[in-house]
């Protein structure tokens, strides 16, 4: 993948998107519900699209929100459903949209009782509190936000009862009735005017700080005096790392308090367009020049459920983070389970394999998409899980669930803890790791393919991959189902001893990606990327 020349340099006014046409196009635009692009369609973390583009108006979210009352009835949920929000200019409409269809199917609502943007976490934080040692009443959820994705793009997001991210039943359920109503002209759709005095509220901000010394170990971070710099990259986590500051009495400076639709204070990312990507260099080039202000930096995405970690060395890799993170949390959370596991995704660093076996600690690898971690972290058989893409979440320190949805809030302030803690940072820590086990070389490259194409890498089985060697190597699995649970990976994962590649096609564009590692350095790795094109065209005939 190529880089875009203005990657990682701050936007100029023709980047930025023009919010009052998104927000004319979102009333105005209705949806063709025989076109297969503007349907509704929930990827790993809900629906998303444009207003512009008729991939996500007012029709999308008034379906969608019935469909969720009926499939919620069904399941037999009457308690209230919590909503949240982030900062992208769809959001606010999309929230109101989704209100309207809810009050008038009498579902109890509670949004924020300051009508504040509402992150991921803190939404899950919320179900997972009402819900704790109940049997009926049970509250469910819905966060309005496209996470990382560029200004014109909204975002639409369920978590049951469960509070992590709805499984493949749930939204396909969701989603077909969704369109199911637009093809009938949403004539299914109840809907009454929003009335702001009759929504329900809760105060997510407040619980969420308020606990977070059952899942951190926050008297650490004070009492080291850790200098910190946070960035919520005009997210929903703006006014939380204020109030986690006052709260906590931690020497945290919010670096950028500003919100702003366009998010014209960003940086480009690395194909030249605004995304608020924590993970990207690019993204976090602004915080990333200022690493020398604080001992640790961090950076969220716009709901709050990624993370970035800046150190003096810079941004990290989100692989090297988890694996510092897991080696961390399993030596010093003396309350967990001591046969609690950890969950992973197949796409991420094999660095977490080799941190897991020198633990002792079972190691499960699952398919992409953190619902999967959801029961693990519920029943307490994980201690942690995490995602190549910057997501993660863990137990509280008594072992108990702290969220079920990726949160990118305890992650940040976990790596002050382990600087507290141990006297060095995360990013020294992932290099005695490399000491120890070596050095591993990661990337994902995106290669150009077709609708057909990909619906046929996502159905491959292991017998169609006839290469035995990869790179120099023999190939010791051929993978088409996580080896941790049995699932579906949606692509293809080949082995070596040296290295890996996995194979998935896109949900929204036409390439198929590539993640690749190799523990024989950069060539190595190159090499390995070569010829993964090839297996996969082989392996698709």
């Amino acid at each position: 993948m190529s880089t875009h020349p203005r990657a990682g340099t701050p936007a100029t006014p023709e980047d930025l998107v023009d919010v009052p046409a998104l927000l004319a196009a979102y009333a105005d635009r209705r949806p063709d519900p025989d076109d297969p692009a503007q349907r509704v369609a929930f990827g790993t973390s809900g629906h998303r699209g444009s207003s512009l583009l008729t991939t996500f108006n007012d029709d999308h979210i008034a379906a969608t929100s019935q469909a969720i009352c009926e499939y919620r009835a069904g399941q037999g949920v009457d308690g209230p459903l919590f909503i949240g929000r982030d900062t992208h200019a769809l959001s606010e409409p999309a929230w109101v949209t989704a209100i309207e269809v809810f009050a008038a199917n009498d579902v109890h609502v509670l949004a924020d009782g300051d009508d504040a943007f509402t992150p991921t976490p803190s939404v899950s934080h919320a179900i997972l509190t009402h819900n704790r040692g109940k049997v009926s009443g049970l509250a469910d959820g819905v966060v309005v936000t496209p996470s990382h994705n560029p200004p014109a793009d909204g975002g639409f997001k369920y978590n049951p009862p469960h509070g992590g991210p709805a499984d493949s039943d749930a939204t396909r359920w969701i989603a077909d009735r969704a369109n199911a109503l637009l093809a009938e002209k949403l004539r299914g759709v109840r809907r009454s005017p929003l009335d702001r005095g009759a929504i329900g509220r809760y105060d997510f901000l407040g619980a969420y700080v308020e606990d977070l010394p059952q899942v951190l170990d926050l008297d650490a971070i004070r009492s080291a005096g850790v200098r910190i710099g946070a960035d919520p990259l005009g997210g929903a986590s703006v006014a939380y790392w204020g109030a986690i500051a006052e709260r906590h009495g931690l020497d945290l400076t919010v670096v950028n308090p500003d919100v702003d639709p366009r998010f014209g204070f960003m940086t480009l990312d690395r194909d030249g367009k605004i995304r608020m990507d924590c993970s990207s260099p690019y993204a976090m080039a602004s915080l990333v020049a200022q690493r020398d202000r604080f001992q640790i930096s961090t950076g969220n995405d716009a709901d709050a459920d990624r993370h970035g970690i800046v150190t003096a060395d810079g941004l990290m890799n989100p692989n090297h983070f988890l694996a510092v993170a897991i080696g961390y949390l399993y030596a010093n959370r003396p309350g967990w389970p001591a046969d609690a596991g950890i969950g992973k995704t197949a796409v991420s660093s094999s660095m977490i394999d080799r941190v897991a076996a020198d633990l002792g600690r079972t190691l499960v690898e699952t398919p992409v998409g953190f619902k999967w971690f959801v029961p693990g972290l519920i029943d307490g058989s994980f201690g942690f899980g995490g995602e190549e893409s910057a997501g993660a979440s863990f137990l509280r320190r008594d072992g108990g669930t702290w969220t079920t949805d990726k949160d990118g809030i305890i992650l940040a302030l976990l790596a002050s803890e382990i600087l507290a803690v141990t006297g060095q940072t995360p990013s020294e820590r992932y290099r005695d790791l490399t000491d120890r086990f070596g050095a591993p070389e990661y990337a994902r490259i995106d290669v150009a393919t077709t609708p057909e194409a990909k619906a046929e890498l996502g159905k491959l089985s292991a017998s169609d991959v006839s290469a035995t060697e990869l790179a120099g190597e023999p190939i010791t699995a051929r993978l088409t189902e996580a080896p941790g649970n049995g699932a579906p990976l949606g692509g293809l994962k080949v082995v070596t001893e040296g290295g890996w590649f996995a194979a998935r096609p896109s949900g929204t564009e036409d390439v198929y990606k590539i993640y690749a590692e190799s523990f024989r350095g950069a060539e190595h790795l190159a090499a390995i990327q070569g010829e993964a094109q090839d297996v996969v065209a082989a392996a698709l005939g």
